[in-house]
């Protein structure tokens, strides 16, 4: 303990971490976990750098040092691994990537996803993982914003009629609005594809604005329900003016 508290003084700044590579075997990772000070001060430095590498590591220090880096960071986490020894790592992490390989499948089989190869691991990510997170995040928005326009609608109605509670759209009505008209916009974000696959491979920052939470947060949610908002209100005053001669 006292050498690597001597040895604290030859840590650069996390400023000029940012480049830098560190490699600690199972040993000296036992010695920096055992003590919370130490255990804090070196995942502080560690998570600057550019690459850190843990080799000689037991299955209990890959899974402990996974939710050490959950816990300081705050960040999903992503473990691979292809070996039995790996599998309390994939479980520990928020996803777990599992290589079937020579060592068995009892990586792939307790992990998330299950890659054949390595160098899959860039599909799986930078084309399937963003396709899936935009995609998902237009559709659960688009949901609650088809539903708020039949609410806003409702609202409009019931203020313009005194507060009549008389609903404005029956059973039959709300089933064909939700499984036959807007369908087809629910099928055309599904299928929908924003960046080529192969543009998406050369220019890897695309994937920043996932991580950043761009397609879906406070700001996007609020904006579609103004949409929402503005379209039943526009829904109603046209309505009450193609129909105003048989309101009286």
């Amino acid at each position: 303990y006292s050498k690597l508290q001597r040895g604290r003084g030859s840590i650069p700044d996390n400023d000029h971490l940012n480049n830098a590579s560190v490699v600690v075997d199972g040993q000296s990772l036992e010695i920096y976990m055992s003590d919370a000070n130490l255990q804090q001060q070196f995942l502080e430095c560690v998570i600057h750098c550019a690459v850190v590498i843990c080799c000689r590591c037991s299955p209990t220090q890959k899974a402990e040092m996974v939710r050490c880096v959950q816990q300081t960071t705050k960040q999903i986490c992503l473990a691979i691994g292809d070996g039995g020894n790996d599998v309390s790592m994939l479980l520990a992490a928020n996803v777990g990537v599992g290589i079937v390989g020579l060592e068995g499948q009892q990586a792939s089989l307790s992990s998330d996803f299950s890659i054949y190869k390595f160098e899959y691991l860039v599909n799986l990510l930078l084309w399937h993982g963003r396709i899936a997170y935009k995609n998902t995040a237009l559709i659960s928005q688009f949901v609650i914003h088809r539903g708020l326009i039949i609410a806003f609608i409702n609202v409009f109605f019931s203020i313009g009629f005194y507060f009549s509670v008389i609903p404005l759209f029956h059973g039959a009505l709300m089933v064909g609005y939700t499984c036959i008209y807007t369908s087809l916009p629910v099928f055309t974000l599904i299928l929908d594809k924003d960046v080529s696959f192969k543009n998406v491979i050369l220019y890897p920052e695309l994937y920043h604005c996932l991580q950043n939470g761009l397609s879906l947060n406070h700001k996007t949610l609020l904006l579609w329900c103004i949409r929402s908002f503005y379209q039943g209100s526009v829904i109603m005053l046209f309505a009450l003016i193609f129909f105003e001669n048989e309101l009286h």
